[in-house]
């Protein structure tokens, strides 16, 4: 019963949970603390904590994590899989309706009036970021004196690298992450 009660928490997580990872933590938090008590606040703040550390979506890695505290490694296997359960049954119905119906001037349309707004919604997370980086969260200002330097130089430095010669991404940001620890604990930038 245990393992049917964590799967179906975990699938309502998982299908409830829009707008990504931090969306879902009240979900989680509603599901394995207020409705079921199978951890206490302390324990789940741990779990999230560790989530947000390890590599992939936070919603998968707590319901990992949840699952082995509460159930072992069955409980994790089966939390994971009621998490990730409703994404694929709606990823794999849109991929049968496109594959049925891609060539309906319709679905043309609609997936052609959607490509600019993923664009956008890229570029608006990307200038976020800047934002974010340059001018130390901030916001946007003309002002030399807001803008970190530091910052600036990796970034362009960085841009530079990429456009002229190409590298690998991950080298670049591999070397941009020693040079601002150069910056900014050796030089105290």
């Amino acid at each position: 019963m245990l393992y049917l009660e964590l799967f179906w928490s975990f699938v309502q997580i998982g299908l409830f949970s829009i707008g990504g990872g931090y969306a879902s933590m009240p979900l989680i938090e509603h599901q394995v603390v207020d409705l079921h008590g199978w951890l206490t606040m302390q324990e789940f703040v741990d779990i999230i904590t560790i989530s947000q550390m390890t590599p992939g979506p936070i919603a998968v890695n707590s319901a990992t994590f949840v699952g082995i505290q509460i159930a072992g490694l069955p409980g994790a296997i089966i939390a994971t899989l009621g998490c990730i359960f409703p994404s694929c049954v709606i990823v794999l119905t849109l991929a049968w309706v496109y594959f049925r119906y891609r060539n309906l001037s319709v679905v043309q349309g609609v997936l052609g009036g959607l490509r600019p707004a993923v664009v956008a919604m890229i570029a608006s997370a990307g200038l976020s970021i800047l934002t974010l980086s340059l001018w130390n969260g901030a916001g946007f200002s003309l002002s030399p004196s807001d803008l970190d330097w530091g910052a600036a130089l990796l970034f362009i430095g960085s841009l530079f690298v990429l456009r002229k010669w190409k590298l690998n991404p991950i080298y670049v940001m591999l070397a941009a992450g020693v040079l601002g620890l150069g910056f900014y604990l050796v030089l105290g930038y």
